[in-house]
């Protein structure tokens, strides 16, 4: 047993942790905030595919990384703009809207990428990032490699997570946020725009989402390819749950997942093969569950989710 679970004390697994982590901070930071403002983004599944492929783009046509990145943001933007319009000020569903950015997103995706690349039969690839290194603390046995030596779009969502927990829960702008997802009446009668603050969260929080979209491009892989999102966004929604709509505990649900995710890829490499490879497939989704029913048992969640607000209406 001892050395089933040798790879524990492996800084390529902690390591490989991280970088499948990454995308999903981004994505649960993204949702966390559109929801703490009261709305629901299932678009999310959508936006991140947009942004891995407006990321891809925007390199393989001869633009630098990080421009990249913030062309993936500003189309992640743009598909949050197109959900405020509908479910904030319209109060159409929520559920209905995200599922259609969602669809719109991804099919969106595809067909530019094939419109741009009518005759390509393997995807191209680019120049991703390299890892950023830590000067002294990369040197430490086993933890500097696994801690230190990170993907600069790692090292942005670790401070991304500390800027959002930061913004929400110790500056006006973030009380904002937080009330109009709570009591947008109140928050009307203090004065505050409930639709902009509504609005400018599912922007910011969608840029956030595509972000997550382009790691998968610019950073753990050097190509696009249609379904690499692989339902990451979904698995963004239930760990905004896990975590209880609070920055630092998605930070947590993420790696919690990616362990698990990391953890059944060198356990299926170790065990026999008389255990069919689809039960290590869904194991991290299996225990992903059981801990969200845990924790969601206690979860307060914003109490204006899902409600649309009307000027004048009480």
């Amino acid at each position: 047993m001892g050395d089933f679970f040798d790879f524990l004390f492996v800084a390529g697994f902690w390591a490989a942790t991280l970088r499948m982590a990454t995308p999903l901070i981004f994505g649960t930071l993204g949702e966390l905030v559109c929801e703490r403002s009261g709305v629901l983004n299932l678009g999310i599944e959508g936006i991140m595919t947009a942004g891995s492929m407006a990321g891809w783009m925007w390199v393989y046509q001869g633009g630098d990384l990080w421009g990249g990145v913030l062309f993936a943001a500003f189309v992640g933007g743009m598909f949050g703009l197109l959900h405020s319009l509908f479910s904030v000020y319209l109060g159409l569903s929520q559920h209905v809207t995200g599922l259609g950015i969602t669809m719109l997103a991804s099919s969106l995706s595809y067909f530019v990428f094939r419109m741009m690349l009518p005759n390509v039969t393997t995807p191209p690839k680019i120049v991703p990032f390299e890892s950023w290194s830590l000067p002294f603390f990369s040197e430490i046995p086993v933890l500097g490699e696994a801690l230190f030596v990170l993907s600069p779009l790692t090292w942005l969502a670790l401070l991304i997570v500390v800027v959002v927990g930061y913004g929400l829960f110790y500056t006006p702008l973030g009380l904002a946020v937080r009330m109009v997802g709570e009591n947008p009446m109140a928050a009307e009668a203090q004065g505050i725009n409930v639709h902009r603050v509504r609005s400018g969260a599912v922007i910011f929080g969608s840029a956030l989402m595509a972000v997550g979209g382009s790691f998968l491009t610019l950073s753990a892989f050097d190509a696009f390819y249609i379904g690499m999102t692989n339902g990451r966004g979904w698995i963004c929604i239930a760990l905004v749950v896990f975590a209880s709509w609070k920055p630092g505990k998605a930070l947590l649900g993420a790696l919690f997942f990616a362990a698990f995710d990391a953890m059944q890829m060198r356990v299926q490499q170790q065990a026999s093969a008389a255990i069919p490879y689809q039960f290590y497939l869904m194991a991290p989704y299996v225990m992903s569950i059981v801990a969200l029913i845990i924790m969601s048992r206690r979860a307060a969640y914003p109490k204006a989710l899902l409600v649309p607000f009307r000027r004048g209406e009480r």
